[in-house]
C-alpha cells in the first residue's frame, strides 16, 4: 500500500524519516510519496486533504479535526523551542513591553503563516498586532534587515543565526507559553487521515516510532539526505537544529506531551483563536 506523506525540508523533520523512507526500518508493507514543503504549504494542502500523513502545526490541526487525527509519533515539542519576536531597530528592541504593546498595533509584523503555531503563540502574547504579513520562514531576517517590516516571527534554524545578522530579539514566545502554562510547547505533530483503517494510522505510527529510534541510534546514518535539504546551513547549525527539535516527544508524545497537547487546544479555544472541536485529538 502506497501512501502520500508530507514533511518539511528542516533538519529535524528529514532525521525523523530518513530511515523510513528509505527503507532503513521494517515499513510492514507500506511505501510512502513524499512531498518536501515548508510547514505552512502543508497546512494549506491539509484544508485540502491533499495527503494521507503530513506534518502539521498544531494551531492548523484545530481546523482540520474532522479529517485528520494525531499520531503519538514525529512531533515536534519541548522547553526552549518556540518562535522568536525579533526586530532590526534597537529602540524597539529596548522598549518596555506595555510601550510596544501600545503601538504594534501600527507595526508592520511578518509572520510564518496564518495557522502555524507561532502566529498562535504571537495572537496569545500580542492580540493587539493586527498588521501581519505572511512569508515563508526563511525571508523573514532578510525583510527585516531591508526594513521592510518592522517585526519578525522566526522559527527553526533561524533561532541559531539571526543575532550574527545584527538583529535582536524581544520576546522568547515559547518562553512565554512556558511561563504562562508550565508545558512544553506544541509546535507541529504528524497527523494522518481519520478516514484511514485503525490498522494503517497503527502501523503508520510504530513506523514513524521505529524510524526516529534508528536515527536517535545511527544519527550520522541520514546526515548526507539531511544537508541535501537543509537551507544552506552548516553541519553545526544542523546538529543544534536536530539536538533542539527532536527529543522524547518526537519517539511519543506520552502522558506529558498529550497533556501539553490538550492545554494548548484548551487556552486557544478559551481566547477564541481556534473552533471547538468534539473529535479525539489522538488516535
Amino acid at each position: 500500500m502506497k501512501l502520500s506523506l508530507g514533511f518539511s525540508p528542516c533538519p529535524n523533520d528529514t532525521f525523523i524519516f530518513d530511515a523510513m523512507i528509505h527503507n532503513k526500518v521494517d515499513t510492514e508493507g507500506l511505501n510512502f510519496e513524499v512531498s518536501y514543503e515548508d510547514v505552512e504549504t502543508l497546512n494549506q494542502k491539509a484544508f485540502k486533504a491533499e495527503l494521507d500523513i503530513t506534518k502539521l502545526s498544531y494551531h492548523a490541526y484545530a481546523y482540520l479535526t474532522e479529517n485528520y487525527v494525531l499520531l503519538h509519533a514525529g512531533s515536534a515539542l519541548g522547553f526552549g523551542v518556540g518562535p522568536l519576536l525579533i526586530c532590526k531597530n534597537e529602540e524597539l528592541a529596548n522598549m518596555p513591553l506595555n510601550a510596544l504593546r501600545k503601538i504594534i498595533g501600527e507595526l508592520k509584523v511578518a509572520i510564518p503563516g496564518k495557522y502555524t503555531t507561532a502566529n498562535f503563540l504571537l495572537n496569545l502574547a500580542f492580540p493587539e498586532a493586527q498588521n501581519k504579513i505572511e512569508m515563508k520562514f526563511f525571508e523573514i531576517e532578510p525583510s527585516l534587515l531591508e526594513q521592510k517590516i518592522d517585526l519578525g516571527v522566526i522559527i527553526h534554524e533561524n533561532r541559531f543565526t539571526y543575532q550574527d545578522k545584527g538583529l535582536k530579539k524581544i520576546m522568547d514566545l515559547g518562553e512565554y507559553w512556558e511561563n504562562l502554562t508550565h508545558c512544553p510547547i506544541p509546535l507541529g505533530g504528524i497527523m494522518i487521515k481519520r478516514e484511514l483503517p485503525e490498522e494503517i494510522k497503527q502501523k503508520v505510527n510504530r513506523i514513524i516510532r521505529r524510524s526516529v529510534n534508528y536515527a536517535f541510534e545511527n544519527p550520522e546514518s541520514g546526515m548526507s539526505f539531511i544537508c541535501s535539504h537543509a537551507q544552506e546551513m552548516s553541519n553545526d547549525v544542523i546538529k543544534k537544529h536536530i539536538e533542539l527539535y527532536v527529543n522524547k516527544y518526537s519517539v511519543d508524545l506520552g502522558e506529558e506531551g498529550r497533556k501539553a497537547v490538550e492545554i494548548f487546544f484548551d487556552h486557544a479555544r478559551k481566547g477564541g483563536l481556534i473552533p471547538e472541536t468534539k473529535q479525539n485529538l489522538f488516535i
